[in-house]
């Protein structure tokens, strides 16, 4: 038997696509899930393959758990590749530069069911299922909520059964690990993959290869044809990493592949040789940055052109991958390309992956021949683009000369798309020149840009937002224009998230009480969940005692871990009021902080008669180059600072600040939060999942009408929310005149917030810290409105005090919310996907 070469549709030949011709069987056996099968192997990992047997490390432990897990997702993952590889099956490719996953190994033991069986297994070895679970570290490869929603996406498809295909990249290092030193923001390396990550395949015979730089050249081919040539090129490696997403007890398990960058020479032995041994690895190394880390800062040049070098490098390695699968899957030999748009759809998850509708169309006319009106025909019945933000500044935007320099092809592209946009615009409105240079891909000026967001909107068939009203005020506002030249391409799908891991996974006794009393369909179908209405009457004491014990334990826990990682004593008995989140000034920390002063002062003051015993815990990353979101952070913890430390003060208000909040930290806060913050200034998120979070484990939301709060509201009802603050029309009514002075003047409580702040009250050691975000709201180009919301917050707050107090109506106002959470399921979500957009029909 020998090795001999065979054809696996990768575009790339490479040694490891040798493949040798087996007898193993077509189908590959299942292994046993109970407990001694697990427990036997469980000791081959650790003895045989990872050499290891008393006293290792507790990584170890968790890698031979994994690995022990793994094998048993393999086979219904192999099965699950096959039905997806079927000739005629359509397939949907979710691209996105984040997927904030958390932990992996305790997801798949609840979608396999084999918890109870781990646990029996490992207690041969006298090892805590519960530890092994905590030394898994978070996968960094997202930030916020963008890459929580795609992990929650992947796991609804897969739970779905639906053939979808992730695709991202590999960062060696996550953004950041959050320190916090004296108060202040303090980063250090995520270093997320030194210790190897069990739940990844390496896949190198899938290998493609990326170009960068060069120059275009253009010909004219033996039939006529005018084409074009790519040369001169600098070119990297994308090498995939297959991760499995496993569906809930269905037997169905997805890929994530993930991309990492590699050298297309690993060593140069001549420049080694002649004793130069930097630049004999300099082409590796500099290969290696572009899935080194995740977001690097792009405030110098050098950082932009890394951001748009990782967007192109998932794109063209994602799509070469797509076009090598469809190849292989329908028997093509890469020229019939009539029925690809019938069979395959790409979901840009945000502006990130939107280079994807260039190199489509270069790949389709450059690679595989087609001419222009095929592949923009192609292009545009496959591409969808979701929308994230309502704030014009985070719409990416490249400049030519930069494209110019890294992707000269794909410039030439943009401009040709541009001009036959432009024949459309200038069809629909002849003489407009104002509304054609909004609308143009390429925004004039002494520095010319790449919209990135209009390039995606101009090419897809689907542009949606994630919440009703965001969705409405694209149309109406950032999108205005689009939406008049293409209405029929805009909708909207509500985001949602797991309640596989935000119930089940983070809050296991609520889970436990839930399918107590209506069975357990709830976990692949939320709006069952409505059936725990009834149960939230003031007479079912049994079942509000029940729901009452189980959130004390949550805070219990929770206050473990405060005291733990903030060292300040948080009392379970307390309200924990709760907002975690990216700090930034639209999200208004901020505000929150001005409450928290507004409390210490009424404290100090002796007005405690309405006051009730709060724990504040806020949580969350600046981004390192935000200066100002860095001192929020600074200021809620000088703020927690002297708080804490009055005697008088005592347990009436204790303050915490959560350093390197995440996943992991989400499952612990969420099962344990009595009050949601969710505070935004009125249009500007564009949705927000924490609030769907807290809200199914049963945390009473104080919001603003913005982003999925209106949704929350409208399903659970006014008597069960706290609503306060400007709507989103009225912020917009008010900026032009807004005058923060005039809402000083009116309110004594506001003017005493301010005083203390001025005053150096908490910051004496370090005068004139905090004057730069104090001007920030009190100047009138505050564009948030914190001071204009700060009565109505106010207002809010002390009617959370006195339901607080009502301890049963309390209860049943909690009970209202997690029986009301069923509409924000991802499973709710991607099923809007599919019906609309995608069209997959079930594996």
């Amino acid at each position: 038997m020998k090795c001999t070469p065979k054809e696996t549709g990768s575009m790339l030949h490479m040694p490891e696509e040798l493949i040798m011709e087996t007898c193993l069987p077509d189908e590959i056996p299942a292994l046993s899930g109970e407990p001694p099968a697990l427990s036997k192997s469980f000791e081959r990992y650790l003895i045989y393959h990872l050499g290891r047997h008393h006293g290792c490390s507790c990584f170890y432990l968790y890698e031979a758990v994994s690995k022990t897990l793994r094998d048993r997702v393999i086979v219904d993952w192999h099965e699950t590749r096959q039905k997806q590889e079927k000739k005629g099956v359509r397939q949907a490719y979710y691209l996105s530069l984040e997927f904030l996953m958390g932990r992996a190994l305790g997801n798949h033991l609840l979608n396999l069911d084999l918890k109870d069986n781990m646990k029996q297994a490992m207690q041969k070895y006298c090892v805590e299922l519960e530890n092994i679970e905590e030394i898994e570290p978070d996968a960094g490869l997202g930030n916020g909520g963008l890459g929580r929603l795609a992990a929650c996406f992947m796991d609804s498809c897969a739970t779905l059964s639906l053939p979808v295909v992730g695709y991202g990249l590999r960062y060696e290092y996550g953004m950041f690990r959050q320190l916090i030193i004296n108060g202040y923001q303090d980063e250090e390396p995520d270093h997320w993959l030194r210790d190897r990550n069990p739940w990844e395949m390496r896949r190198p015979e899938y290998t493609q290869r990326i170009q960068f730089g060069g120059r275009t050249e253009f010909y004219t081919d033996m039939n006529g044809n005018y084409k074009a040539h790519w040369v001169d090129t600098n070119d990297v490696l994308a090498v995939p990493y297959d991760v499995p997403i496993s569906g809930f007890k269905n037997n169905t398990v997805n890929t994530l592949r993930l991309w990492k960058s590699t050298a297309t020479d690993e060593f140069n032995l001549e420049e080694f040789n002649a004793g130069d041994y930097t630049e004999s690895v300099a082409a590796k190394n500099s290969a290696e940055h572009i899935t080194m880390v995740l977001y690097p800062n792009d405030a110098s040049e050098n950082g932009k052109e890394l951001r748009l070098r990782q967007q192109y490098f998932l794109a063209s390695a994602s799509l070469q991958d797509v076009l090598r699968r469809w190849e292989v899957r329908e028997g093509s030999q890469g020229q019939d390309y009539s029925q690809f748009a019938e069979l395959n759809v790409f979901q840009m998850n945000d502006t990130h992956p939107t280079i994807s509708v260039a190199e489509l169309m270069r790949l389709l006319m450059d690679i595989k021949g087609l001419d222009w009106d095929k592949a923009w025909a192609i292009t545009t019945k496959t591409m969808a683009y979701t929308n994230h933000t309502l704030l014009p500044e985070a719409l990416e935007k490249w400049s030519v000369n930069l494209f110019e320099k890294l992707l000269p092809r794909l410039l030439d592209i943009i401009y040709e798309i541009n001009a036959h946009f432009m024949e459309v615009v200038r069809a629909k409105w002849p003489g407009d020149f104002e509304r054609q240079s909004r609308l143009s891909i390429i925004e004039e000026g002494e520095q010319k840009y790449v919209r990135m967001a209009h390039l995606a909107i101009v090419a897809s068939f689907s542009v949606n937002g994630v919440a009703d009203l965001h969705s409405k005020l694209l149309c109406a506002g950032l999108f205005k224009d689009f939406y008049e030249l293409w209405p029929e391409k805009f909708n909207n799908k509500t985001n949602g998230v797991t309640p596989r891991r935000w119930i089940a996974h983070a809050n296991p006794a609520l889970s436990t009480l839930i399918t107590d009393k209506i069975g357990e369909g709830w976990l692949s179908d939320l709006s069952q969940i409505s059936q725990l209405k009834p149960l939230a009457d003031i007479e079912q004491k049994q079942f509000h005692n029940d729901f009452k014990a189980v959130k004390r334990a949550n805070k219990q826990r929770l206050a473990d871990v405060v005291n733990q990682t903030c060292g300040i004593s948080f009392n379970p008995d307390s309200l924990f009021d709760i907002q975690v989140k990216r700090i930034h000034e639209y999200k208004r920390q901020l505000l929150n902080a001005l409450h928290m002063v507004h409390l210490y002062n009424q404290i100090k003051q002796g007005k405690t008669e309405n006051l009730v015993n709060r724990c504040i815990l806020v949580g969350g990353k600046a981004a390192p180059g935000y200066v100002l979101a860095k001192s929020i952070i600074k200021l809620i913890n000088n703020i927690a600072d002297v708080v804490n430390n009055d005697l008088e003060v005592g347990d009436r208000l204790k303050i915490a600040f959560f350093p390197n909040y995440g996943v992991s930290g989400m499952e612990i806060i969420a099962p344990a939060a009595d009050l949601s913050e969710q505070i935004s200034t009125a249009g500007k998120e564009a949705s927000g999942t924490g609030n769907m979070k807290f809200m199914m484990n049963g945390a009473l939301t104080i919001g603003t009408y913005d982003g999925a709060n209106i949704e929350i509201l409208e399903h659970v009802g006014d008597e069960n929310f706290f609503l306060f603050g400007l709507k989103a029309d009225e912020v917009e009514a008010l900026l032009p005149s807004y005058q923060p002075q005039h809402y000083i003047d009116q309110d004594e409580d506001l003017q005493n917030v301010i005083a203390l702040l001025q005053s150096g009250h908490f910051n004496a050691f370090e005068p004139g810290i905090f004057d730069g975000l104090l001007d920030s709201i009190l100047k009138p180009h505050d564009p948030w409105m914190t001071l204009a919301d700060f009565r109505s917050y106010i207002d809010a707050q002390e009617q959370v005090a006195k339901t607080w107090i009502d301890q049963d109506k309390w209860i049943r106002m909690s009970i209202m919310n997690t029986a009301s959470s069923g509409f924000f399921s991802t499973d709710r979500t991607m099923q809007e996907y599919n019906q609309d957009i995608w069209k997959l029909k079930k594996l």
